[in-house]
């Protein structure tokens, strides 16, 4: 009977599925649209980059256009799934890198995901892009308040599922902290107002100079009732002034607060001398600001370089523009008579990791010391303002204590009013604050229409090969060009992206893991030559059984006792070790690999079959 299945399978004849095809196949159907736990898991495992990217951003498929040199495909992928592509591409915090497999001990260093995002911007024909909505208008009308990042993400999600969006804008811009707290040298205002404008070229009316509350020009209560839905997208502007001896003391100054006065009028009066507390991305910014506004500054920060929340080059560039960086100290007081004229320190060692995984700073007793400033800028973070909230909304927003409830809330306990972004999940990233923006958004239409309207789910579709080869593995990340250290200004941007040829290089080093490579173990005829050829020790691996969940997804798989072919049950590509360089597949003499591209998207449910 084997030697017939084989013989069969070298002729290429059809066969009828057999006992090993199913379950063992990764997901739930062979071609087409799923969305079960099975599907989503895979996803989830198999491309972790889109994973951990809070907009779901098909990261993947974006850098596989530029790699063809398909800037425009590039840029409409990331602008569907992110909504500033352009601005992303400078200043996102790069969770997907984090996580990028290229990145793993002994596969190199990750993927540049978000030089490479600007490649897509850059490069293209940088003309207005206005998605086409998913649904047509509905009548139904929404006010944002709020017009930063989450709030201007929202209003857009919400005129692609044809509503009405209003926002309305506290400052005499829209865009928020990417105006106000973003500086110019890393991120033009060139590139904010365009991508505002793509927004606005959707129907969302945008008002600014727009005071929310019981003293500015309406309020809560009166939005809802001229609206049907209100969101409250108004960030985190109250600041966090660290409770120290000394904190009344002139001199001391929040990072946001420095950055707005900086990036509005070009100047700021902070003296010759600055300390900087903090080890966020507005500690590196109050930095950079003031060296370029001729006060000299340094960074004081508690925990040790790797605990701090930027990226790799933001550290890079504070150390090459000669900024100092003390590390492994904490402050105690604000030193001086009616201003401050210096601060004291205390030694740290790292202790136990905190509930976030960052090892807690632990004071070394009897290691005080005092630095001389001018000024001392806190990037110590900031929360939620909620003192302007209705009498008659506040109960339903705010806990017992006053507070917004942690986690990552979008509704609230009154009717029609929801939360989006940092005023909901506190204070974060720019692509934090537009996923929690896209989740809301969904929540909001499902309230408005009383059903789901976009669903996740898994592409699946066939393909006959990746367009990777080994080689592209060897490829080393491309760095991204900068000016020199003489010509940085205020407003001059350090970083000026890939040209063409370091776009297409590091987007080649992608391994593409929306692909999937999986042997047909009901024509598999067990030569083992794809063993012979696999260019990892555990990418293609005998087994004699996989592990499933309650919801059927594979957990793990169960080594073969005996290696022998056929006395083993299976041969399992892990898809988590393969990096798809088609070895395997390119070599199988019955055809029993399959390639498909597996991809996580959302669609309208009236589009599932």
């Amino acid at each position: 009977m084997e030697a017939n299945k084989k013989e069969v399978a070298r002729n290429g004849k059809a066969i009828p599925q057999g006992p090993n095809r199913q379950p063992h196949f990764s997901l739930s159907q062979e071609l087409g649209v799923a969305n079960q736990p099975k599907d989503m898991d895979w996803l989830d495992k198999n491309i972790p980059c889109q994973a951990a990217c809070p907009a779901h951003t098909r990261i993947p498929d974006y850098l596989g256009e530029i790699s063809l040199g398909n800037y425009d495909a590039a840029y409409l992928i990331n602008l569907v799934d992110n909504v500033f592509p352009a601005v992303l591409g400078r200043v996102c915090s790069r969770p997907c890198e984090d996580v990028c497999r290229h990145g793993r001990e002994g596969l190199g260093e990750p993927v540049a995901i978000c030089f490479s995002k600007r490649a897509a911007a850059d490069l293209g024909s940088n003309k207005l892009v206005v998605l086409e909505p998913l649904y047509p208008e509905t009548g139904k009308t929404v006010a944002i308040i709020g017009g930063g990042p989450a709030g201007l993400a929202a209003a857009r999600e919400l005129a692609l599922f044809g509503h009405k969006s209003t926002v309305f804008e506290k400052y005499s811009i829209p865009g928020g902290m990417m105006n106000q707290g973003i500086p110019e040298f890393r991120l033009p205002r060139e590139t904010i107002d365009k991508e505002i404008d793509q927004i606005r070229e959707l129907g969302v009316e945008i008002l600014c100079n727009q005071n929310i509350g019981k003293d500015g020009d309406t309020t809560i209560e009166e939005l809802l009732k001229s609206h049907d839905a209100v969101v409250i997208a108004a960030g985190t502007l109250s600041p966090n002034i660290l409770d120290l001896p000394g904190k009344d003391k002139g001199g001391i100054l929040h990072g946001l607060d420095f950055l707005l006065e900086a990036n509005e009028t070009g100047k700021s009066d902070i003296g010759k001398n600055v300390i900087v507390v903090g080890g966020g991305f507005t500690a590196m910014d109050c930095a950079r600001t003031a060296i370029r506004l001729g006060s000299p500054s340094s960074v004081f920060y508690r925990r040790s370089r790797d605990e701090m929340s930027v990226t790799k080059d933001e550290i890079d560039e504070l150390i090459h523009e000669k900024i100092p960086l003390e590390l492994m100290v904490g402050p105690v007081s604000y030193n001086g008579d009616g201003d401050v004229n210096s601060m004291r320190f205390i030694r740290n060692e790292l202790g136990e990791p905190d509930e976030g995984g960052r090892r807690r700073p632990v004071a070394v007793e009897g290691s005080e010391f005092d630095v001389d400033v001018d000024t001392i800028l806190l990037a110590t973070g900031q929360w939620q303002d909620t003192t302007w909230l209705d009498a008659s909304v506040a109960p339903n927003v705010l806990d017992k204590d006053g507070w917004i409830p942690g986690g990552s809330p979008v509704t609230t306990n009154h009717p029609g009013l929801f939360l989006a972004g940092d005023y909901s999940i506190g204070a974060s990233t720019l692509i934090q604050a537009i996923g929690h923006a896209k989740e809301c958004a969904r929540s909001v239409d499902e309230y408005l229409m009383g059903e789901t309207r976009k669903m996740d789910v898994a592409q699946i579709g066939n393909s006959l090969q990746t367009g990777r080869v080994p080689e592209m593995d060897d490829i080393p990340r491309q760095i991204i060009p900068t000016i020199a250290i003489e010509d940085r200004t205020l407003r001059a941007e350090v970083e000026t992206g890939y040209d063409p040829e370091l776009a297409t290089k590091e987007t080649l080093r992608c391994y593409l893991c929306h692909y999937k490579f999986e042997i047909d173990n009901d024509y598999c005829i067990y030569c083992e030559k794809c063993l012979d050829v696999k260019p990892h020790e555990n990418c293609i691996v005998r087994i004699d059984d996989l592990d499933y969940d309650d919801e059927d997804r594979i957990a793990g798989y169960t080594r073969a006792k005996d290696p022998t072919p056929f006395k083993y049950n299976l041969l399992y590509i892990d898809q988590d070790q393969c990096t798809r360089c088609g070895r395997c597949e390119s070599v199988c003499p019955v055809e029993c690999i399959s390639i498909q591209k597996v991809t996580r998207d959302v669609t309208r449910p009236c589009d599932v079959d």
